[in-house]
């Protein structure tokens, strides 16, 4: 592989972590592509895109950004680095330069996450005020986020989650990639944690090429080969294959 191959950097979202795309990274590898896929802080918007963002800098030839769930706003964000050629998203935020989390998913009504969210405190270093933790109830993880996930597996994800700061969901995108970079979406249209109406809304503004899969939110997991080929769609318009 040459400095021309292109690499896939795979961002996963809130409650979630690098192992949510296990099922797409032998695909991507066996294509002969470059894939990375690193442990996203959760701890702030512009915080873990600018940690992504150096992940990309590193990075010695043209990047595929791949962004699921809360890990779209942060491609968003990161996107906007040089070497970022396209974007896809997986039942993703795409925000708005200046649109916040909460302000997106606000124009919509609530999926069934919002009943399910569970807030605990957690120590900041340097501060008197601690930060708030947000995670999904375990028993209603399953359904709410993996319904067409192996049960098993589905468990183990439930006791397993990455939780996002609280900070995370007002902070205003400082940047849209998506207005300067060609971008693909994938709604989950049975999606129970994000409402599929705010994955589309955000797609349709950003004029992405967009594909519907009748999936829960870990479409990764659910259908591996739709999102495999929707990543090849993105590495494809990229001319170096």
């Amino acid at each position: 592989m040459t400095d021309s191959t292109p690499t896939v950097v795979l961002v996963h979202g809130a409650f979630a972590d690098a192992s949510s795309f296990a099922r797409v990274v032998p695909e991507l590898l066996a294509d002969g592509l470059k894939v990375l896929v690193p442990a996203v802080p959760n701890r702030s918007l512009t915080g873990d895109a600018a940690y992504i963002a150096s992940v990309v800098r590193a990075v010695p030839g043209p990047v595929v950004l791949v962004g699921h769930s809360y890990g779209g706003a942060v491609i968003t964000v990161a996107g906007a680095e040089d070497n970022v050629r396209a974007l896809v998203y997986l039942a993703g935020y795409a925000l708005e330069e200046g649109e916040s989390l909460g302000e997106l998913q606000g124009r919509f009504p609530d999926s069934e996450l919002a009943s399910a969210l569970v807030y605990t405190p957690f120590p900041v270093e340097g501060s008197d005020e601690p930060g708030i933790d947000v995670t999904v109830e375990i028993d209603r993880f399953p359904a709410i986020f993996a319904a067409d996930v192996d049960p098993g597996l589905a468990r183990v994800l439930a006791v397993s989650q990455r939780p996002l700061a609280g900070a995370a969901f007002a902070e205003a995108a400082p940047v849209a990639a998506w207005k300067t970079k060609p971008s693909w979406g994938l709604v989950s249209s049975s999606d129970h944690t994000i409402n599929p109406d705010v994955e589309r809304y955000g797609y349709e503004r950003a004029g992405m090429t967009t594909v519907e899969v009748d999936s829960s939110h870990l479409v990764m997991l659910a259908h591996p080969k739709k999102v495999v080929d929707l990543i090849r769609e993105a590495v494809r318009s990229l001319g170096t294959e």
